[in-house]
């Protein structure tokens, strides 16, 4: 399979902060300054002190926050005072992805990498990943996109103003230097691969749609990058009519983006995926209560994307959980069969990288997840389903037509202990949309 993947390629940065350090931190400031900023956040970083209260209002709350670096002096700090006792690791949805489809077994995967440094593409699988771009790549520079990923733990402590504070519960600041893919951006090099060579690719998978900003320095909007965005799919879709196209959705911040993102996308992208808290988002259009889906209610997440495809007209979409994955699909267009296979790959592929922390080949991916176990949460949720559509079981899977729609419900396979917990959607995305693209070549 030949595939294209754009557009958010990025350098992850994680660095997991103790206590001790935070406090050095506040200590090498002024605390007035940012006693207010965690009062007031500016939700941005603009100088050292906005990043300081940043974290620390993150690990006062055990709460999770992403802060956009828009001074190059607080990237140079964060990257001398961290980098180098960082771990370093591909960041970026369609980075990720990429690396997910080389490694289990795509003939040839073309990422877009607007800011090809070095260390970029040091990080992207040896297999079958290809950048097309005619010069060697960037030297080490100020151009680097790096998302420096701040991990804490629950039970630290740091000194604010002379109190002792204890995180409550792990979780991670991130502070991300990011200028290019805030735009969608796309390297003139894989636009011009893409439009030389698109009659030879069998699939095209897009994420960093989230990333988009309500307006831009310049004076532009989001409407006008999603519009650029869209008109290339129209293009790709001209020169090649079998060409299919999934969109990942990922997690806005601006729920009116989300909308305006989904809808625009919908009309002209084969699938769209996302997890249970991007549908949850999603909750003014479908009118399913978000709590429902956020406690893991199959019945709900399933009427909620129903109501989703069938009001903006998606030929598919797949919902993501940690307990059960859901697709539907357009009932004239739907192998239940293969559409289980499929994201049952996605599925093992999922488990086989949470256990270990990567993925090596597809017998190690079945020799990996025939020892984990399926949720046994989600697979009441899949007999719940089974009931409610009147469906058929498919080994551990069920499938029926329900509203003129397609429904294909599995469980997960999880691990109790896993050593990776980030990027897990992105590779069941992944791998299934890979599957999906061979078994649609087999049976057509």
């Amino acid at each position: 399979m030949k595939i294209l993947c754009g557009y958010n390629v990025n350098i992850d940065s994680v660095y997991s902060i103790s206590g001790d350090e935070v406090s050095d931190l506040v200590r090498s400031l002024d605390t007035v300054e940012i006693n207010a900023k965690v009062r007031y956040p500016p939700n941005v970083v603009n100088s050292v002190s906005d990043f300081v209260a940043g974290l620390v209002l993150c690990m006062q709350s055990g709460s999770g926050a992403e802060w956009l670096i828009h001074e190059k002096s607080v990237f140079d700090f964060l990257k001398n005072r961290f980098f180098d006792r960082s771990i370093i690791r591909m960041g970026g949805n369609a980075g990720i992805m990429a690396n997910v489809m080389s490694e289990m077994g795509a003939d040839l995967v073309v990422p877009n990498v607007v800011m090809p440094s070095g260390t970029q593409v040091s990080l992207f699988s040896k297999k079958s990943v290809m950048l097309p771009q005619p010069n060697e790549p960037a030297s080490e520079c100020s151009d680097e996109l790096v998302h420096f990923v701040f991990d804490f733990k629950k039970g630290e402590t740091f000194l604010l103003n002379g109190i002792t504070v204890t995180v409550p519960r792990e979780n991670r600041f991130i502070a991300t230097y990011d200028s290019a893919n805030i735009e969608l951006a796309v390297n003139p090099d894989f636009e011009n691969y893409a439009l030389d060579h698109m009659p030879e690719m069998d699939g095209v998978l897009l994420s960093g749609f989230h990333m988009l900003m309500e307006t831009y320095p310049d004076g532009s909007t989001y409407v006008e990058k999603l519009n650029r965005a869209v008109e290339q799919v129209k293009v790709w879709k001209r020169l090649n009519g079998s060409l299919r196209v999934h969109a990942e959705f990922g997690h806005f911040l601006n729920s009116d983006i989300a909308y305006s993102v989904f809808s625009k996308l919908a009309k002209h992208v084969d699938c769209i995926g996302m997890n249970e808290d991007e549908l949850a988002m999603l909750s003014g259009m479908h009118g399913v209560p978000a709590q429902c889906i956020l406690q893991m209610d199959a019945c709900s997440a399933m009427n909620a994307t129903i109501r989703c495809a069938s009001e903006f007209g998606v030929k598919r979409m797949i919902i993501h959980t940690r307990e059960f994955v859901l697709s539907v699909c357009k009932s004239d267009i739907a192998n239940p069969a293969l559409e289980l296979e499929a994201m049952g790959f996605g599925v093992k592929c999922a488990a086989a990288f949470a256990a270990t922390g990567k993925l090596e080949s597809r017998e190690f991916v079945d020799t990996e997840a025939s020892a984990l176990d399926e949720s046994v949460f989600g697979k009441g949720q899949v007999q719940d389903v089974l009931e409610h559509i009147r469906g058929k079981q498919y080994d551990s899977g069920v499938a029926g037509e329900y509203m003129g729609y397609m429904v294909c419900i599995l469980p997960t396979i999880l691990c109790e202990d896993p050593i990776a917990t980030v990027g897990l959607g992105d590779t069941f995305s992944s791998a299934t949309f890979l599957r999906e693209l061979e078994l649609h070549k087999m049976h057509v």
